[in-house]
């Protein structure tokens, strides 16, 4: 029984994930495409996008390192950028409109993501203490220590 509860929490954790994360691309479809964005349709998009990203991410850096040898930067680079047009390319085809609204989409996502995480760690430092960033500053002094000791 244990087993089936535990799957049962995590579908519907993921479910409450992928809705969390279609916010913003549902606001900034809402800001650039406004009469054909929905909440589905942004779930949808979510939905599909990373894994059309992942997939050509894949496909792309492997094709390429086959054919110009082991130049990890040059063909991690390469792979990004190809993603990221077709990432580009299920918003455009997901909210029915042109190339740049696309691309505007995806980057006004992007950043209501962020600063919707900022958000998000505020609060939760308010009510959590000793959180990253925590008030101690203790992450950035022992980052300072290990700099000075090792680069003086």
């Amino acid at each position: 029984m244990t087993d089936l509860a535990s799957i049962i929490i995590a579908i519907i954790s993921l479910v409450i994930v992928w809705a969390i994360v279609s916010i913003p691309v549902w606001i900034s479809a809402k800001i650039l495409a406004s009469r054909r964005a929905s909440f589905g349709r942004a779930m949808v998009v979510t939905a599909v996008g990373p894994i059309i990203y992942s997939f050509v991410f894949i496909i792309s850096t492997s094709l390429i390192s086959l054919a110009i040898g082991n130049r990890l930067s040059l063909i991690m680079s390469l792979g990004v950028v190809l993603a990221f047009l077709v990432w580009i390319y299920v918003f455009k085809r997901g909210f029915e409109t042109g190339w740049i609204r696309a691309a505007g989409i995806a980057i006004v996502a992007i950043i209501v993501f962020v600063m919707i995480g900022v958000v998000i760690a505020l609060v939760t430092n308010l009510f959590v203490h000793n959180v990253p960033p925590d008030n101690n500053n203790t992450t950035v002094s022992s980052l300072i220590k290990l700099h000075t000791d090792y680069f003086c």
